[in-house]
């Protein structure tokens, strides 16, 4: 690494933004190949994707996403770190392979409950069970225990879900895509077609596409699996090595997007979970690390925020009452008055694309 550009945490912070389309909103940018720019896109519930692509994408509207679920041009589905994410189809299929070794090393959380469990018997019932048949995770559950009666019912539904690729079967009538209880469907089925062999170095294109340059750690954290300092020296003759402040090694793919530290950002509404406060080890470039516990709950949830010249500056929250619907922020500390006045008018165009029917539209900063 001798000689490699030295990037600081502004010109890192200008990269991320660059990729995650939050420099400015994209435009003529299809919902799947927005999804695969963004390596994926926080799904642990239903609404956040779609105020996260009205953050990133010109002119976006809820029938675009609606319409790439419904199409089967995306899928919703566990993926990195095991939880839920929407993927392209072409993604899922080229990548969930890729993404199964830190699945299978789950199942020990479950302990003793874990006692007779066999994998394969828990795949190949599964797969009997859900075979031109998409069940509720309940019905699979219950499945699964008619079939193997001696294993602790939810030992063999968190089985099933680490070990058999899923997907959640969206409802076109439901306003975020999905209703509250979900059927799931075998992925090979919903898609028509088989999932490719694992191929790390795909993943770790895909991922260097989205949020480089990043270090192995980075890599290793967005998306589970272990080895990536392994793979990218690998790729090392086709990418580019740069360091960061800290001493690390930073890998890019060459053509990526790195505009200078003095580019302008404009404020941004990000929803709950979005990747871009979760996808690095080293998060300063993004967010301060004094102000991480304030984004993550002690359930884990990870709340709403908003950039302020690309950096996180506080959480924000969305409550409709009496057909008022507000954006309430809680600022990190003091904010520009400028910035202020860019929030507003950014929250009461967000409130008006998550509550369209509200007689009004606010935004109330925190003092």
């Amino acid at each position: 690494m001798r000689g490699a550009e030295v990037l600081s945490a502004r010109e890192l912070n200008r990269a991320t933004l660059a990729r995650q389309m939050l420099l400015e909103r994209a435009e003529d940018v299809a919902v799947p190949a927005a999804v695969e720019r963004l390596g994926g896109t926080q799904a642990q519930e239903p609404k956040p994707p779609f105020i996260g692509l009205w953050s990133r994408l010109a002119g976006f509207e809820s029938d675009a996403l609606l319409g790439a679920l419904t199409g089967r041009e995306v899928v919703r589905a566990t993926l990195m770190r095991s939880t839920l994410h929407l993927f392209s189809v072409a993604d899922y299929a080229a990548l969930r392979l890729a993404l199964q070794p830190p699945k299978s090393v789950a199942l020990r959380v479950l302990g003793a409950r874990a006692e007779g469990l066999e994998p394969d018997a828990v795949v190949s019932a599964t797969r009997e069970l859900l075979a031109g048949n998409p069940l509720t995770f309940d019905a699979i559950r219950g499945g699964l225990q008619e079939r193997l009666p001696d294993v602790n019912d939810r030992a063999l539904g968190y089985a099933a879900r680490t070990l058999v690729p899923l997907v959640m079967v969206p409802d076109g009538g439901a306003r975020w895509g999905y209703p509250r209880v979900c059927e799931f469907a075998l992925a090979e089925e919903f898609l028509d077609g088989a999932l490719a062999p694992a191929a790390p170095e795909a993943l770790v294109a895909r991922y260097l596409g989205a949020f480089g340059p990043a270090a192995a750690a980075d890599v290793q954290t967005w998306s589970g699996v272990s080895g990536a300092k392994r793979v990218l020296d690998g790729m090392r003759d086709r990418l580019e090595v740069f360091a960061d402040a800290r001493g690390r090694e930073l890998f890019d793919l060459p053509d990526a997007p790195r505009p200078g530290a003095d580019v302008p950002a404009p404020v941004r509404y990000l929803p709950e979970f979005d990747s871009l406060v979760l996808a690095y080890d080293d998060r300063s470039r993004v967010i301060a690390d004094e102000h991480r516990p304030l984004v993550t709950t002690k359930n884990l949830r990870v709340k709403a925020t908003f950039l302020v010249d690309g950096m996180v500056a506080g959480v924000w929250t969305l409550a409709m009452k009496r057909r008022v619907a507000t954006v309430s922020l809680e600022p990190f500390g003091a904010l520009p008055k400028r910035a202020v006045k860019e929030l507003a008018a950014e929250g009461e165009a967000l409130a008006r694309f998550v509550e369209p029917d509200a007689r009004e539209h606010a935004v109330l900063v925190a003092s």
